[in-house]
């Protein structure tokens, strides 16, 4: 057998960690023991996104390492330690805790590090930059005793560091060098509507400006000087002036290094060294660093194709077009965006009310598109850099592609992605093609966006290619003679929200008059429940009225949840989790009574099992009577609303969670909804209560209450996201009112908030936009049917045993009033369980 060589990974950013996973996939363990050095005390994690740290999300949710991958294939990595120093005549490595390890090959995947301008009083206490999570966590720390703060740097990584200021509450201002923002992908017109778009958000912006000093104060940061004589007071400043290779270890070990730094590579990504590749933004090419993580990707999959034997990959450098939203803004720059090509042509829109600038650069006859910036609407981004990457033809109008469609139809849309090559590349990030995505969606039979995701990795990395990915597998399942609809079933050719609709606008209040108006034949298992659920949501009847009971399942028949063995459980609403010690008592006499067995749920409440039907109405008769309400355990609705003690009792709680737990829960109890909901309230952002894992979540902070919609818990957890923050509790319940039944209009059936969301195109935005903003017009009638559900709610079970009719279906079998006597128990830890199939025969009916 031959042995292993060893390939040591310096760094474990997010470009180590693609070579790494590119390494795994092609097997390359087989042949060589990898070893990674990284030099963060936590493994690689998703630095494009950093910014969502301020929105809740934690470390391990940017993590981009998934749990037991390392260890699984027998890598090797030395966490917190940093590699500072390459033997390459021994050829070996030295880390910072004194580990010397024998290597082969070296890819260096050392990255950057944040500029700091040479300022008199840069290293005052109070600066920070804006790279790591540990950054962030020290700036956000030290932010709490700020009130202004200053970004030193108007690009694309200022723009995100000043959002991170304003999201720690602060005046935030931008200080940058050149005349205009982001200088290097936008022109002086984009700049001037950018700025204008900023400065609205309170934002304040200073260009031309070169500082000379920053002055502090009993220790720390008073003001900021400049050069034409100006000056800004500010509490704290953050550099986000750009980035520099980190080279120094290349430089250690006499690797060549350009003039303004930099690992030189050639097309291999091999540096003067052949035993030592670089890759990521420390390698230089062609005299230049790529600034972003789409080229360290590429870079990584050709040396990865090299030590897997394959030696036509090569690096030839990248598209450098970028697609981001900052502070809320979209901005797009793409190609030849300054028309440096010779007799390049521009065509350009501006529209100063709405704050859009739209510029395109064509060729000097007009038929092919160079490049462009996008500004304030950026929706057609995806489609433009198609035509400059894949050189395809313009339509006789450029300029329909930025203005208005011209009879009914865009350009953009006319051209479609049936006439992009199957060589195009439609995810940049990860440096999937069309014809990548065509393959995976027919030999995989895919038929929704999330398994495209999950097979070919297109729409991982930024996000900004789903929109052409998700018309890919529309076209391709057209082709496949898959009609791309989403009828709730065959009776009705309507989607469930079609179908909602239909059902308030004409005012129908039973599936028979839905069935007769809207649809076809007796219905069926699938569109009874649901149109069951539309009509709870929308007018609130008793579930078990005459003209309701035949649509509901088995669950919704009984009230209760059905058991292995055909008994049933019995789940009493605690709201909030706060419970008195008389119900305690209560719950547990019913439990003793009716020998059910016991356990604490995670949504913070008391479930009994083992109750027959015809026990049912008797248990809970004794339960409404002790106060308790149903739990809807059993239905497509609000299940709890989970709390920690908040400031009644933590003394970390900053608000009453409890309080606000309970009525919410009490506002929300019967709402019937496409999938069930959970929520959570936490008193401080310890977040003991876990609201980020919750369909709707709140965590209270200092100043009022941060809402989190659309997380998920259970079989594919998802972290929620910030809908809005520091809000006060009038306008949270506000908005959760508008955002419920906004889910309930609109999501498919069964979909829960998380499916519902990932689907929902523009994601957060958009929903901010339509929750928040009142971007379609309708907040007041969202509020207006939740003020009715509401009003209009009524304890199922307690209707249930006050009306004699109802009570009459409680009976295992409809002509005896005798109990099901083939139920068996065993007892189990001091509680029963039912029988196994074995134990049945020896036990009987035991403790039945």
């Amino acid at each position: 057998m031959i042995a292993k060589k060893n390939l040591i990974v310096i760094g474990n950013g997010m470009v180590g960690h693609k070579f790494l996973e590119l390494a795994i996939a092609s097997c390359a363990t087989q042949k060589w023991n990898l070893i990674t050095f990284c030099e963060e005390p936590r493994v690689a994690y998703d630095r494009v996104n950093l910014s969502s740290f301020f929105s809740g999300k934690t470390a391990a949710d940017l993590s981009l390492v998934e749990p037991g991958l390392y260890q699984e294939n027998g890598i090797q990595i030395h966490i917190g330690d940093k590699a500072v120093a390459i033997n390459r005549q021994e050829k070996t490595v030295t880390s910072a805790n004194g580990v010397t390890l024998p290597y082969d090959k070296i890819v260096l995947a050392t990255g950057s590090y944040p500029f700091v301008p040479p300022i008199k009083g840069n290293n005052a206490t109070g600066t920070f930059v804006y790279r790591t999570i540990e950054d962030l966590e020290a700036m956000s720390a030290y932010a709490k005793n700020c009130k202004v703060g200053v970004v030193v740097g108007g690009g694309l990584l200022g723009l995100e560091a000043a959002n991170a200021l304003q999201n720690l509450g602060l005046k935030t201002h931008i200080v940058e060098f050149a005349p205009r923002l982001m200088p290097m992908q936008i022109d002086d017109v984009g700049g001037a509507i950018l700025r204008n778009k900023i400065e609205e958000l309170g934002i304040s912006i200073h260009t031309n400006k070169t500082t000379t000093e920053i002055l502090s104060k009993n220790g720390r940061i008073v003001k900021m000087l400049f050069a034409d004589g100006t000056e800004l007071e500010t509490d704290t400043i953050l550099f986000s002036a750009g980035i520099r290779p980190r080279d120094e270890l290349a430089r250690q070990c006499g690797l060549a290094i350009g003039e303004r730094g930099g690992i030189i590579i050639n097309d291999d990504c091999q540096t003067s060294d052949p035993d030592i590749y670089a890759i990521g933004e420390c390698a230089l090419y062609q005299n230049r660093i790529y600034g972003l993580v789409a080229p360290g990707y590429t870079m990584a999959g050709v040396v990865a194709d090299i030590f897997n034997n394959i030696t036509t990959s090569k690096f030839t450098g990248a598209d450098m077009s970028t697609k981001l939203k900052l502070l809320g803004v979209d901005v797009a720059s793409f190609g030849d965006a300054f028309a440096r090509t010779p007799n390049a042509k521009k065509i350009a829109i501006t529209d100063n009310v709405r704050g859009i600038y739209k510029k395109l650069v064509l060729n000097e006859d007009g038929t092919r598109l160079l490049g462009g910036i996008l500004i304030g609407d950026a929706s057609a981004y995806g489609t433009l850099l198609q035509f400059v990457q894949n050189g395809i033809t313009l339509p006789p109008h450029p300029e329909d592609l930025l203005m208005s469609p011209r009879e009914g139809k865009s350009a953009v849309a006319a051209m479609g992605v049936e006439s992009l090559p199957d060589t195009a590349q439609i995810c940049s990030c990860n440096n999937v093609s069309k014809s990548q995505i065509c393959t995976a969606i027919r030999e995989n039979k895919l038929t929704d966006i999330g398994s495209v995701k999950k097979c070919t990795k297109a729409g991982t990395g930024c996000g900004g290619c789903v929109p052409l990915v998700t018309d890919i597998l529309k076209s391709e399942m057209k082709k496949a003679g898959l009609v791309v609809k989403n009828h709730l079933c065959e009776h009705f050719p309507y989607s469930r929200q079609e179908l909602y609709h239909l059902l308030r606008f004409h005012q129908i209040k039973t599936f028979d008059d839905l069935l007769q108006k809207h649809g076809k034949g007796l219905g069926c298992e699938i569109c009874k429940p649901a149109v069951a659920s539309m009509l709870a949501s929308t007018w609130n009847d008793h579930v078990l009225t005459p003209t309701h009971i035949s649509l509901q399942d088995t669950n919704d028949y009984y009230l209760a949840n059905i058991q292995r063995d055909g008994t049933y459980s019995v789940v009493p609403r605690v709201p909030g989790g706060e419970i008195t010690p008389e119900k305690l008592i209560a719950l547990g006499e019913v439990a003793k009574e009716f020998n059910l067995y016991t356990k604490i749920t995670g949504g913070q409440r008391i479930d009994l099992f083992g109750a027959r039907v015809d026990q049912l109405p008797l248990i809970w008769q004794k339960l409404v009577d002790a106060g308790f309400e149903s739990g809807h355990a059993y239905g497509k609705a609000l299940r709890t609303v989970k709390s920690c003690v908040g400031s009644t009792w933590c003394r970390f709680g900053v608000q009453d969670s409890v309080g606000l737990a309970i009525e919410l829960e009490l506002r929300y109890r019967g709402l019937r909804s496409p999938h069930k909901l959970k929520s959570a309230v936490s008193g401080c952002t310890r977040e003991c209560a876990e609201a980020q894992g919750k369909d709707f979540g709140v965590i209270a902070t200092e100043k009022g209450w941060n809402l989190y919609v659309c997380g998920n818990g259970g079989m594919k957890p998802q972290h929620a996201q910030l809908l809005a923050a520091d809000i006060d509790k009038e306008t949270l319940i506000n908005y959760i009112d508008r955002f419920l039944i906004f889910y309930i209009r609109t999501a498919d059936r069964l979909e829960r908030t998380a499916t519902w969301f990932n689907k929902l195109e523009g994601g957060i935005e958009y929903l901010k936009q339509v929750i928040i903003e009142d971007s379609l017009g309708i907040c007041a009638d969202l509020e207006a049917q939740m003020k009715y559900l509401v009003k209009t709610y009524q304890c199922e079970w307690k209707a249930t045993i006050e009306d004699p009719e109802k009570l009459q279906r409680f009976r295992h079998f409809v002509n005896s009033d005798e109990p099901d006597p083939t139920l068996a128990y065993v007892e189990e830890r001091g509680q029963k369980r039912p029988a196994k199939e074995h134990e049945k025969a020896l036990v009987g009916n035991v403790l039945g």
